[in-house]
């Protein structure tokens, strides 16, 4: 692969480094599962007010659940290779289907808390970098610490009570406005308005995050002989805080996001329980609950693959502002 792109060969070795971590969390996931008591018959005829014996062994032999673990897997796993997840028994339909409609919901939230923490947790590094040690550092960075001690559903009940409940500014939970009939642009300010505290409620925390690793990274660069050299040059303060402190700053922050991602994703779970939003972290709720193991694995699943994606997005904007990464030859 000498001959490729540089971005291209790290891609390359990060889709290969994929396929054995996937086949560890489908396996180990299945086996989790099946070591929890209880199934998706026995969770069934709860809600129904139970059945007999021949009830239920009609309706493990219906769903699969009458074989041994070993053969489900090798079933399951032999399903996955044509890309089908299985058929979800709480829902009637195929877990694929049940999975990618909530999976942009998720995606959205992810994606606008990120915006938010990544820039305004750099953009305030960046202020607090520039001088540390100054009023405006310390009094951010003590912000900072108290938002990040907060825990993420506790902020988001915050948020409902202030904004939703007292000043009626904001719906307080949902995607959406139900049976609105909104099409084109007001229904995107719609989602937009639901979406403002349950983004706030995860973003917020790793803002605080990104601002701390920001201001530490610049804080110690300070100190460099690059910057120093800069400074006898003659270069402005300005100039010298975005394109030489800043931009050598930022590689942490990046790094943490790619970190980060997994840690987000099991955060929107509950801020998605919190606001009432139907995506992934809901589905997985839900999917616990019905013992239906095929949807709890297609949610976990796709979630790994949602994390590595992300990583491996990190990956290449690590390779653009730093480019000794994937320069290598052996790969």
């Amino acid at each position: 692969m000498t001959g490729l792109p540089r971005p291209l060969r790290l891609v390359l070795r990060r889709l290969a480094g994929a396929l054995p971590v996937l086949a560890l969390v489908v396996v180990g996931s299945f086996l989790l599962l099946e070591a929890a008591p209880g199934d998706a018959v026995d969770a069934y005829l709860a809600g129904i007010g139970g059945g007999d014996a021949g009830q239920m062994a009609a309706l493990r032999a219906e769903w699969g659940l009458d074989q041994g673990p070993l053969p489900r897997l090798a079933a399951y796993v032999t399903a996955l290779l044509r890309l089908d997840l299985g058929w979800s028994s709480a829902f009637e339909r195929p877990v694929l289907e049940v999975v990618l409609e909530r999976l942009p919901n998720t995606l959205l939230l992810m994606g606008m808390a990120t915006a938010l923490a990544l820039s305004l947790g750099s953009l305030l590094g960046i202020v607090c970098g520039a001088r540390p040690g100054s009023v405006q550092d310390r009094a951010l960075s003590l912000a900072a610490i108290a938002v990040y001690a907060t825990p993420g559903f506790w902020l988001g009940l915050v948020l409902i009570v202030a904004f939703s409940v007292e000043l009626r500014w904001l719906p307080s939970g949902g995607i959406e406005t139900t049976a609105s009939g909104l099409a084109g642009w007001d229904r995107a300010v719609d989602i937009a308005r639901h979406l403002v505290l349950p983004v706030l409620a995860l973003g917020l925390v790793y803002m605080a995050l990104y601002l701390r690793l920001m201001r530490d990274g610049m804080a110690e660069l300070w100190g460099q002989d690059f910057v120093r050299a800069a400074r006898a040059r003659g270069m402005s303060g300005r100039r010298l805080v975005l394109r030489h402190v800043a931009r050598n700053a930022l590689l942490p922050v990046v790094t943490m996001l790619g970190l980060q991602s997994a840690s987000m994703l099991g955060g929107s779970v509950v801020v998605e329980s919190v606001f009432a939003i139907p995506g992934l972290g809901r589905l997985a709720q839900e999917s616990v609950a019905r013992r239906d193991t095929p949807l709890l694995l297609g949610v976990v699943l796709l979630s790994a693959v949602v994390v590595m994606l992300v990583n491996l997005v990190i990956d290449l904007a690590y390779a653009l502002l730093d480019p000794r990464v994937g320069s290598g030859g052996g790969g």
